[in-house]
């Protein structure tokens, strides 16, 4: 027989084999497709332990206990809103970024609790019109229309829509999952939902979280500010924005210097921000007189005191409008700003306080780091409006031995139902192995990508192997049709009639998926969906026509 008869007889087997073997490594190797075996999330106190697991499985919520918060979004939006520009989108955009820093600077004026987050304003190049969003509870939506108003735009209290932009959902959900990697969730997730009456909600899932912890995190805008808090010239202080999230570029762990006593985050600012930060430290003083001249210090209650008399140099580090740190400026800081050398490598400590011991200084570091790798969540999550259902680890342990027992009597029960029905073990061995094998690769694709396995992934499992079996006593019927076959010939004729029945069954129920597995405000449902398509798909490509290599050679005569 030539290389090339038997490439064509053996090579559908040996993509089973090599896909299985692929699938085993996904598995059970340490570090699995992707990563290593000492590869760790980036530090939060929580971060779930995962490295002495057997097996590179990542199981969600329902199989691992945690929590899972349902919320809307908390915000308003007026439409339309129409701006001069000079007609480039470069213009477009910076026309728009002057509205917001123009709005932004009113808001502040008037509420003491605005942040700099609580404003955006998107262009829409399609239309040339403009979305302004507002993300402040205090703010009313008459307010909102009158600010609007004074700087010339046609708005009424009727304009003022109670929502927020896809696209700040989106944003959110994206911040959300960036967070949850960040503190080291394994299987923590973040996706839309919309119920029947149109409303939008933003879900966060935390394996190994309680509810209480998880809203913490979620509580969190994570929007953070570097301020200058500096004498003002008439006997008073005024606080002027420097930096704000989206100025940083290189963001380091959270760290303790012993040698300076102090929780630390090394960050890098990017050029253009850089730039612009030293000069103005030089413009207002803080690298001349203002070096080193900061005493406000914590009150007996942890906030800052800001009572203190004199002139006070100080630089705060804000964390959603709190102040974490108030330090004064490093004298070899001031120096290098001052040269103009300081733009260059733009790069400083931000330092949450002193003390290896102090831990509420620790926990700031960590959270600026977080939530500066992470980005600002855009809007805050009504809580008051928010779904929570939590569930125990041991609970999450007692899903997972139902769910393998529950696999298990489905094997077997098949395995029963092919042996009484062909009483070949010729037929129904491989039929039982191939069918399983669907199985091993599917997990294997759910190891390298990360998937957290839930209830619904596991349903999807068992109606693979119902599926699958139904394909593969198909194919054995259609084949052993008007008793045993001998001849290849004969066989492959057989075979390709049964495959075009699997294929024709494969196409219907991938196209009755399809709805659910793209809609995410289905939940679980999307799961469910996707690993019955995934299994489907390998089937008809893959384990199908293994079996039909398998049972040719198997009951044939012909080489």
């Amino acid at each position: 027989m030539s290389a090339r008869e038997t490439f064509s007889k053996w090579w559908r087997i040996a993509v089973l084999v090599l896909l299985v073997s692929v699938a085993l490594y996904a598995l059970f190797i340490p570090g699995g497709m992707f990563g290593s075996a000492d590869d760790g999330p980036v530090g939060d106190a929580n971060e779930t332990e995962t490295d002495d697991s057997l097996h590179n499985l990542v199981f969600g919520l329902d199989l691992d206990g945690g929590a899972r918060i349902s919320a809307p979004a908390t915000g308003m939006t007026v439409d339309d809103v129409t701006l001069d520009h000079g007609g480039t989108p470069e213009q477009a955009q910076q026309a728009g970024s002057d509205l917001e820093s123009t709005l932004r600077e009113s808001f502040q004026s008037e509420y003491d609790d605005f942040q700099a987050a609580d404003v955006t304003v998107r262009y829409h190049q399609g239309d040339d019109s403009y979305t302004v969003e507002v993300f402040n509870d205090n703010v009313s939506a008459a307010a909102f229309a009158e600010t609007l108003s004074a700087e010339g735009h046609d708005v009424s209290e009727s304009d003022v829509e109670n929502r927020v932009t896809e696209e700040t959902r989106s944003s959110m959900v994206s911040v959300i999952t960036s967070k949850l990697n960040q503190a080291g969730l394994s299987g923590g997730q973040a996706y839309t939902t919309e119920t029947l009456g149109g409303e939008h909600y933003i879900v966060a899932e935390a394996p190994g979280y309680t509810a209480e912890e998880l809203r913490a995190l979620l509580e969190q805008r994570g929007s953070i500010e570097v301020r200058a808090y500096v004498p003002d010239g008439n006997g008073s202080q005024e606080n002027i924005t420097l930096l704000q999230q989206e100025d940083f570029d290189n963001i380091e762990p959270a760290e303790y210097d012993n040698e300076r006593n102090q929780h630390q985050v090394g960050v890098t600012l990017h050029d253009g921000p850089a730039a612009e930060f030293e000069s103005q430290m030089n413009d207002i003083g803080f690298t001349t007189e203002g070096v080193e001249q900061c005493s406000i210090r914590q009150n007996a209650d942890g906030n800052y005191d800001f009572s203190d008399s004199g002139d006070q140099w100080c630089l705060l580090t804000m964390s959603d409008g709190e102040v974490v740190s108030a330090l004064g400026l490093d004298r070899g800081l001031a120096t290098s700003m001052q040269s103009g050398e300081w733009k260059n490598n733009p790069r400083y400590n931000m330092v949450t306080g002193s003390g290896e011991g102090n831990e509420e200084a620790a926990q700031h570091a960590r959270e600026i780091s977080m939530n500066l790798q992470a980005g600002a969540l855009d809007a805050p999550l009504d809580f008051g409006n928010a779904q929570v259902m939590s569930v125990q680890s041991s609970l999450g342990d007692q899903y997972k031995t139902d769910s393998v027992l529950i696999g298990l009597v489905a094997v077997f029960a098949v395995s029963g139902m092919v042996y009484v029905r062909y009483r070949d073990p010729r037929v129904a061995l491989p039929m039982i192995l191939t069918a399983l094998s669907e199985v091993v690769i599917l997990l294997g694709v759910a190891a390298a990508a990360e998937m957290a396995i839930t209830l619904a992934h596991v349903a999807g499992f068992i109606a693979v192997v119902g599926t699958g079996v139904d394909d593969l006593v198909i194919i054995a019927d259609e084949v052993m049709d008007e008793g045993a076959v001998s001849q290849a010939r004969i066989f492959d004729n057989r075979f390709r009639k049964a495959f075009w029945t699997i294929g024709a069954a494969a196409a219907t129920t991938i196209i009755a998926m399809s709805p659910l597995a793209v809609s995410s405000s289905l939940g679980d449902l999307q799961g469910f969906a996707i690993i019955t398509i995934l299994g489907v798909l390998i089937g008809v490509f893959v384990t199908r026509p293994a079996y039909g290599s398998i049972l040719r050679k198997l009951l044939t005569s012909e080489e």
